[in-house]
């Protein structure tokens, strides 16, 4: 039974019987447990012994009893189930236990293999510990042996060991002096005082003897020499710091007075830090020579923070048992010589205007900073460290103050370059919204340039990017504020200073360029602002801890600009028009003017001017939205020609009431009439740019025509010069009844002011326009 094996159930496959092999396991363990009565944890159970005959699993179990009771209370069929289940258990539990047995063969056998092992190893054992047991009584033997002959002259060993010893201490104390002697020769000064003081203790126990004093007294005179070579070679300050170290060091184990040797200490360092500070301020006044401000940082963190560090360290080793006596003078040594040195790193970087290339400046600031944290590991509560912190926010300070300037110093610069481009003639018309795009990318691109130079202060290797100030009030007040948010208002505030120019043409700047900034301060309210600024939030992780300024704030500041930008943009150019309207206008006679036979050329000139502004207006700003138009917009005659008033005022009969009905007519008409505010702001669109400035004009030409008389042909020449305007001005207006009004209202007032009315029919009108 042991060598048979189980076949695999067929339609099984390997895992499902793996599976199903590790569930029979742990059910044959189970029932195992169940058998000998223990629990999970392999200990028996206590449990009460059952005394049921009819148990099967009890230990009082009676077959003929329970065959008994099943006969008497089952039927035939509940017997024979009984039955089937009973032969399935037993053959299960069969299947079990040949399975377990059959699993762990291997094991028994293992088992049974490590057992005999063992039994031969342990035999073995027994004899190497039989061997060496014989061994140690053997060498007890020889010890105790050896112990009992040497016993006799163990005393005497002794007592000759002492004299030794003893003889050999007077032959150093009786050779001292010569051994003084000759480590002074040598300048072996620390082994001449550790030999002294060896012995100093023993000749001042026996200065009595006679042999005794007259080495102490020997000692003393060379050590007196000593002392004297060691203070004269401690006031020359030829000395390293190392050397000067071990000579106070020496003073002070000859009994010299600590705070003496402390003033001196310290006098004899400043003088050498002294010559280090001297040399770092003649390399800042040559600046044209003057080496870059990181070999500057390296040469005073090489030489003085590091000879200052050395002193420290050398003089708390040195006086550490005078601490209440020689911490203050440290202190305020310490403080001095630090103020020197700042003030000349303070002088350097503030002579580094460039702004090419900041990564030099802050590696500098993160050596200095790096060397002064050794100064304050050093001498912990020295102000010191806080103090070159401040320098370094203060460097950081100004550097943020000169990419501003920079930045405005760029934006100026820009400018002058698109006007120079605007002077130059092109033959594209497309040059506008060329330079606009041109000139607002490259703003941005220096911003951005800026931003990376400056986000060096806040980079993660750099050492004082952790502190408080730098996380937080940098970026946030610093960068934020007083960089980005200052230069866009200083672009905003720059371009409303082009509003402010006197003359009736507008000053020196082009009207265009008022265009291209109203334009480019639109963009920077629409999106730009929020870009810039979310981009600086993102970078440089600014947390609002302190009071910002709203992007929506600037936003307005923007708009604001941009809408200044483009009325006055309005006016220069409507007064522009208005000049020529005017000074035709003023130069001409129009009492003794002869018959108009075409549109004067000042007209034509007024609507390519107006065509040209509308073409430039049109390539930054989308078109607008306008009143339906008639159909016959350039064909309408004027009302004060068609009306039943021009019939009244222009009759045979004039009478004296006339004049006075025909202006009351006039002035009720104009009651009636929706009021034109000329110089009204206008829309970012360019419709509402073009009625701008047609509005100024006409109300220009209005002016004119008032304080002006006018003869027959006079009259006649404005009505011409009018409906030619009215045919082509309307289509440049929001309301073409706008134009419309103001052409009526310059026809009427010249009517109002001529000395024979007498209006040139409108068909004569119309063909002098269109062959003009």
């Amino acid at each position: 039974q042991l060598n048979c094996r189980q076949p695999s159930r067929p339609g099984i496959g390997p895992r499902e019987e793996e599976g199903s092999g590790r569930y029979r396991r742990r059910r044959v363990h189970g029932m195992l447990k169940l058998y000998y009565g223990l629990n999970e944890e392999g200990k028996a159970e206590e449990e009460q012994e059952s005394l049921d005959p009819c148990d099967i699993n009890g230990p009082h179990f009676d077959p003929e009893h329970y065959l008994n009771k099943l006969r008497r209370e089952c039927s035939l069929a509940e017997l024979m189930d009984q039955e089937t289940c009973m032969v399935k258990q037993i053959r299960s539990l069969d299947s079990d236990m040949q399975t377990l047995v059959y699993e762990n063969y291997n094991k028994f056998i293992s088992a049974t293999d490590t057992i005999r092992k063992m039994k031969n190893d342990f035999k073995k054992m027994e004899d190497e510990m039989d061997c060496l047991s014989a061994n140690m009584a053997a060498i007890t033997e020889f010890s105790a042996c050896i112990s009992g002959t040497l016993q006799d002259q163990h005393a005497q060993i002794t007592k000759l060991s002492g004299v030794h010893t003893l003889l050999r201490k007077l032959q150093f104390l009786f050779e001292l002096p010569a051994r003084l002697n000759k480590c002074l020769e040598l300048q072996a000064y620390a082994q001449a005082v550790n030999s002294h003081r060896r012995a100093r203790c023993v000749l001042r126990q026996y200065s009595h003897l006679p042999s005794f004093k007259g080495i102490q007294d020997d000692c003393h005179a060379i050590m007196d020499k000593l002392a004297q070579e060691l203070r004269q070679k401690f006031r020359d300050g030829g000395s390293s710091a190392k050397d000067l170290a071990q000579c106070v060091e020496l003073l002070l184990q000859l009994d010299e007075p600590a705070e003496e040797l402390c003033d001196k200490f310290l006098s004899h360092a400043r003088s050498r830090l002294e010559s280090d500070l001297q040399g770092l301020e003649a390399e800042i006044r040559p600046y044209p020579s003057a080496p870059a401000v990181k070999d500057f940082i390296d040469r005073g963190c090489n030489e003085f923070v590091s000879s200052l560090c050395l002193v420290i360290a050398s003089y708390q080793e040195l006086f550490i048992n005078h601490a209440q006596m020689a911490n203050g003078k440290l202190h305020a040594f310490v403080d001095d010589l630090a103020a020197r040195y700042f003030s000349l790193v303070e002088r350097r970087i503030q002579e580094e205007k460039g702004v090419g290339d900041n990564s030099l400046l802050v590696r500098a600031l993160d050596r200095f900073h790096r060397r002064l944290q050794a100064v304050a590991k050093l001498l912990p509560g020295s102000p010191v460290p806080n103090k070159g912190i401040e320098i370094v926010i203060r460097a950081a300070t100004e550097r943020v103050k000169q990419y501003l300037a920079a930045l405005q110093s760029f934006y100026m610069d820009s400018l002058t370059d698109v006007r120079q481009a605007l002077a130059t003639p092109r033959d594209a018309p497309t040059s506008l919204p060329e330079l606009l795009s041109s000139l607002s990318a490259s703003i941005l691109n220096q911003i951005k340039s800026v931003l990376a130079s400056v986000h060096l202060f806040t980079a993660k290797d750099i050492t004082f990017s952790n502190k408080p100030y730098f996380k937080g009030e940098f970026c946030s007040q610093g960068v934020r504020e007083s960089l980005v948010v200052n230069f866009i208002k200083f672009v905003c505030q720059s371009s409303r200073q082009f509003c402010e120019s006197a003359g009736d043409k507008g000053g020196s700047t082009p009207p265009v360029l008022l265009l291209l900034l109203s334009r480019l301060c639109l963009d920077y309210e629409t999106s730009t602002i929020s870009y810039i600024l979310t981009l600086t939030d993102e970078q440089f992780l600014v947390q609002h801890h302190s009071p910002v300024t709203p992007v929506t704030t600037l936003c307005e500041e923007a708009r604001e600009a941009a809408q200044k930008l483009l009325n006055h943009y309005v006016k220069v150019q409507g007064l522009i028009i208005s000049q020529m309207l005017r000074k035709s206008v003023e130069t001409r006679d129009w009492v003794n003017t002869i018959e108009p036979r075409n549109v004067r050329a000042v007209m034509k000139r007024v609507v390519e001017d107006t065509t040209s502004i509308d073409v430039q207006v049109g390539l930054l700003y989308e078109e607008g939205v306008r009143k339906a138009h008639s159909s016959d917009s350039s064909k309408r005659t004027f009302s004060v020609y068609s009306s039943s008033r021009q019939q009244a005022r222009y009759a045979a009969s004039y009478t004296p009431s006339a004049p006075m009905d025909t202006n009351l007519l006039s002035n009720i008409h104009k009651l009636f009439s929706e009021r034109i505010d000329i110089f009204s702001s206008v829309e970012f669109n360019k419709v509402s740019v073009m009625t701008g400035i047609i509005k100024i004009s006409l109300k220009t030409f209005l002016e004119c025509v008032r304080l002006r008389t006018f003869g027959r042909y006079g009259l006649q020449q404005i009505q011409v010069d009018c409906h030619y305007l009215q045919m082509y001005l309307w289509r440049f207006v929001s309301d073409e009844n706008l134009v419309h009004f103001l052409l009526d209202e310059i026809v009427c007032s010249s009517a109002h002011r001529c000395l024979d009315p007498a209006p040139m029919e409108q068909s004569v009108i119309e063909v002098i326009c269109e062959r003009g």
